[in-house]
């Protein structure tokens, strides 16, 4: 056999370099037979790989690389993915394996990288019987997706199906992504928890049927949660267990989050805030009308909030904010008689701006925004603003307000009470009394009762023209 492959190289070379040399001559005499002859040379080459296989590869000394894929499958490990067998121990194997391939790379200090590696749940359903505790070695860069997971009738009623807890107080765990789950909690416990992490991502999850919080984040840094459909029993509203529902949506007990087009359809409070600097835009609540004792987002942070709600929609269901200090709410809708509530535990409510908002009620007399002081009254107020919301079959409420009052006599009063948030506060006044062809000397005379008094020294017909603002606490 190795002569004849000899062979058949001699002639193959001999049959290029004729072929060249006929290419040569061809090129002067004007014909070109190049191509012809490199067609049969191919054709000849192709007839002996037939009739004597394809010669074998030289053997080079330089060692042949295999690489293995990080994206672990939990069906190779025996995981069910029917949802009838008990897969706890399966995808725990896979979990194990993901953090035990680092790569050689790090992200915070202490965090190993573990290159991307995915679990791929391959579109099952697994019924878990305790949770899915990520392993107590750092790591990151690592996701799980794709699938179902659904609790037992076992599992401990305390806990999360998903759960990332580092075994101290260091950030462990790092650029974590739960991404296109759905989680069954079966009324046992919650959906996700996240503590002490840093660059948790969790998108396009449903989760359903908890008790206790669908999503919860606890301390660590930066949790985003987005296209996310929350809520602890399946309905679109007008469901008949409605004023029973409980539990809570997403818990924020962190600070520096987001949490951006999320559904929230049924829990008894939809949202809870309370750590720092959070922002939650495109949240829409129904989880429980304020009617039956529901709270679409609660901000229990006093006296230090920082928060910002932007382009949420509040189905009938509202906000709840306990002494607020630095709280934004703007470009929000709320329908179904929703109001804000600003709650005074020790008085204080500061920085706080209303602004940009749609109201629509049934005409019953709520008001936009109210304030609940049966601890104690609001007493250090300063730089609130409510202002320039748009109302239907609802009482508007403002910081800022503006009136005029037609009188013939010596004084005029303009009435604020009825639309001013705060009583009895007005610290800043402009008025303009407007007298035809009298001047007569006026001046401003008492602000007390949300009421602007305004007397001139001789009766005179006139118009009087007031703003008024209760924003400006503080200034000087």
């Amino acid at each position: 056999m190795a002569r004849i492959d000899m062979l058949v190289k001699l002639f193959t070379g001999f049959v290029y370099v004729n072929v060249i040399l006929g290419y040569v001559e061809s090129s002067y005499s004007g014909v070109t037979g190049y191509h012809d002859a490199i067609r049969r040379m191919a054709l000849f080459k192709a007839a002996h790989i037939i009739r004597n296989g394809a010669p074998q590869p030289q053997s080079y000394s330089t060692p042949l690389v295999v690489s293995r894929s990080r994206v672990l499958h939990v069906t190779d490990y025996g995981a069910d993915p029917t949802g009838r067998l008990d897969s706890t121990e399966a995808l725990e194997q896979a979990i194990s394996d993901a953090f035990g391939s680092p790569v050689n790379a790090h992200l915070m200090e202490g965090i190993a990288d573990l290159g991307g590696t995915e679990i791929h749940l391959d579109g099952g359903t697994y019924k878990i019987s305790r949770p899915l505790r990520l392993p107590k070695t750092s790591g990151g860069n690592f996701m799980i997706h794709g699938g179902s997971l659904h609790a037992s009738n076992n599992f401990p009623t305390d806990r999360h199906l998903i759960e990332l807890w580092p075994s101290s107080a260091y950030l462990s765990y790092e650029y974590i992504t739960l991404k296109d789950l759905m989680i069954n909690s079966n009324f046992r416990g919650g959906g996700i928890s996240i503590i002490n992490s840093l660059r948790t991502i969790i998108d396009n999850c449903y989760i359903s049927h908890f008790t206790t919080n669908g999503i919860l984040i606890q301390d660590g840094h930066e949790t985003y949660i987005r296209n996310s459909f929350i809520g602890q029993h399946i309905n679109i509203g007008g469901d008949h267990r409605e004023k029973d529902f409980s539990g809570i949506g997403i818990n924020i007990m962190g600070n520096d989050n987001a949490v951006t087009d999320v559904v929230i359809f049924s829990a008894s409070i939809g949202v809870m805030v309370s750590g720092q600097a959070n922002v939650l835009t495109g949240v829409h609540c129904y989880n429980k009308a304020t009617a039956l004792g529901g709270t679409g987002i609660y901000v229990k942070a006093p006296g230090l909030t920082q928060t910002r709600i932007m382009n949420c929609y509040f189905d009938f269901t509202g906000i709840v904010a306990e002494d607020p200090v630095q709280l934004h709410i703007t470009g929000s809708f709320f329908l179904g008689n929703a109001f804000v509530l600003i709650k005074s535990l020790a008085g204080v409510v500061c920085g706080v701006n209303i602004v940009d908002n749609m109201f629509s009620g049934d005409y019953t007399g709520v008001e936009i925004v109210q304030l609940e002081q049966s601890n104690v009254p609001f007493t250090n107020i300063d730089q609130v603003i409510v202002d320039r919301n748009n109302v239907r079959g609802m009482v508007l409420k403002s910081t800022v307000a503006r009136g005029s009052v037609w009188s013939n006599g010596t004084t005029w009063t303009v009435d604020f009470s009825r639309v001013l948030l705060f009583p009895n506060l007005i610290k800043n006044v402009q008025y303009t009394l407007h007298a035809g062809a009298t001047f007569p000397n006026h001046m401003l005379r008492n602000i007390s009762n949300n009421c602007v008094t305004v007397e001139s020294n001789v009766p005179v017909t006139a118009t009087l023209h007031v703003s008024v603002d209760q924003s400006m606490v503080g200034y000087i």
